[in-house]
């Protein structure tokens, strides 16, 4: 294993590292205005949600790791302490890269990207209309963590207003993941694309208490065949299924050749989420 330390490599390459393994992140796509609100676009993936209850985000435009220099989004909220947050899908995901050209302060990124400034509600920073969910913030703090190149500076905003498209809602007027599309970055030039075969479901274990790995069986456990994810799963029910259920599934189970068959047979009923049958499988010897 390649074991590194931070202070001994270039802030180019602790980047490259760090943000090829810590991926994919959400992108910030912040509009923002100066005093004489000139309006300012740029994405940053350094960004995500931290609290609900207030609602509140952050994103960090770093001092650049070539000169050192600030970026105007940061130079703006110093101004004026209020951002929107759009988000940033497929469909606008090379215009939104295009924002991100170090422009000279003062510049219109609205206009190099060809995106489309509407008012905001409660705040002076126009919307990306383009987006599909707008978040009108008021920034309550700006940390800064260095001042050296690379440093990031945490904005801390509050959302006070929720813009969503009809177009990504769901018959219950939630947000449907199938429909919002969302990309995320990557390291590198890579991003990924939230959509499709990449979307897959992992229920949370809120409401119940699943029995743990440790409380396999030892010959299901060391299976050459069972991944950790199999496992997993297997440990997420609440209880095993009992001997007699167990022994009425087993009248209409085919025999197998030998324990991996049988595992296999498991393995491909957890792909479909039967963790109950894969259990029975696995437990009828």
């Amino acid at each position: 294993m390649l074991s590194l330390d931070p202070k001994d490599l270039s802030i180019q390459i602790l980047q490259k590292y760090l943000q090829n393994a810590i991926a994919p992140r959400p992108i910030c796509f912040a509009s923002t205005v100066d005093t004489n609100g000139t309006p300012n676009l740029a994405p940053f993936s350094f960004f995500n949600l931290f609290s609900s209850n207030p609602p509140i985000a952050i994103f960090s435009p770093a001092y650049s790791g070539r000169t050192g220099a600030p970026k105007d989004t940061l130079l703006n909220v110093k101004e004026v302490p209020e951002c929107v947050i759009n988000m940033v899908t497929y469909d606008m995901v090379h215009q939104t890269s295009l924002a991100s050209s170090p422009y000279a302060r003062g510049v219109n990124e609205f206009e190099k990207a060809n995106f489309t400034p509407i008012p905001s509600d409660l705040i002076r920073p126009p919307r990306v209309k383009e987006s599909p969910v707008q978040l009108e913030c008021k920034v309550v703090e700006i940390k800064e963590l260095g001042k050296l190149g690379g440093a990031g500076n945490l904005v801390i905003c509050e959302v006070l207003r929720i813009h969503i498209s009809d177009s990504v809602l769901n018959a219950d007027k939630m947000i449907d993941t199938e429909k919002i599309d969302l990309v995320a970055r990557m390291g590198d030039n890579w991003y990924c694309r939230a959509h499709g075969a990449a979307l897959f479901e992992v229920q949370k274990p809120i409401t119940t208490i699943g029995i743990g790995i440790d409380q396999i069986p030892k010959e299901i456990k060391n299976s050459t065949i069972l991944t950790g994810n199999n496992l997993g799963l297997l440990g997420s029910v609440e209880q095993i299924p009992a001997q007699n259920e167990v022994m009425e599934f087993k009248k209409n189970l085919r025999p197998f050749a030998d324990k991996n068959e049988q595992h296999q047979y498991a393995q491909d009923l957890l792909k479909e989420n039967k963790v109950k049958e894969a259990w029975m499988v696995l437990l009828a010897t």
